[in-house]
């Protein structure tokens, strides 16, 4: 395996609210997740980076032996257990009231391949040269485009298009999307909304396919989306599997 990750304020914001990890465990295993924080006073990072620190620690201290079925309820309690932590961060810290933080993982390991989503942030696979976004963005243009009430292309332009439908600390229930992908996968992308919000899926698309190492092709991602405007923090995380499936 080949990863790299790279996190970016952009152009417009003053700070970075952005956490990302890619994490192997001594399993083999890879845990990628990207946590985009929001609030005022700097707790959407707090909310963030609870987020991811608890993920990376999480993963190296109990993912192991799983089965798929185990692996999804990892999956769930993880969630639902940061959940818990912001919200308790949030007692002690009235300033931070009101923060929260989107996520988005993927779990590679040699049998399976998991994606889990709350938010907006995105999960992609690359097969057989073609870019495929996995995760759904739980934002209220997503919820209208479903209902027939907007087009794809109006959803895009929409002046209510970022808010969010979902959080993690937006309420004490948390309903997790988890996506069971086949392995028959070359690549997988995660980012935040500084990136899709930037750059549509073709265009992401043609930088993965074209030349250069992982990291070349991180960067040159977080670049295009600032040179369009970079109006969002923006983070990347990027795994490419050999054919073997081993490590290079």
């Amino acid at each position: 395996m080949k990863s790299f990750y790279l996190t970016d304020a952009g152009m417009i914001r003053d700070h970075n609210e952005d956490s990302v990890i890619i994490v192997k465990n001594d399993e083999g295993s890879y845990l990628m997740a990207i946590a985009d924080g929001m609030g005022g006073h700097s707790a959407g990072e707090v909310a963030s980076s609870i987020a991811i620190s608890y993920m990376g620690k999480h993963f190296k201290e109990s993912f192991r032996n799983m089965t798929k079925v185990d692996a999804v309820n990892w999956i769930r309690d993880s969630f639902d257990e940061i959940n818990t932590l912001i919200f308790q961060h949030e007692k002690t810290h009235p300033e931070s009231k009101g923060m929260g933080t989107t996520l988005v993982l993927s779990i590679l390991t040699k049998d399976f391949l998991l994606f889990g989503n709350v938010g907006d942030s995105s999960g992609f696979v690359m097969k057989e040269g073609k870019l495929h976004k996995v995760t759904y963005d739980h934002t209220l243009v997503n919820l209208l485009v479903s209902a027939g009430e907007l087009t794809k292309e109006e959803a895009s332009v929409h002046p209510k298009k970022n808010v969010l439908m979902k959080a993690l600390g937006a309420s004490m229930d948390i309903d997790v999307d988890i996506f069971d992908c086949d392995m028959d996968i070359s690549e997988i992308l995660l980012s935040s909304d500084g990136l899709t919000g930037m750059l549509d899926r073709d265009q992401i698309e043609k930088v993965l396919l074209g030349e250069g190492s992982v990291e070349d092709k991180v960067i040159k991602l977080v670049q295009k989306a600032n040179n369009r405007g970079g109006t969002d923090n923006i983070s990347v995380a990027y795994l490419i599997r050999d054919k073997e499936g081993e490590d290079k």
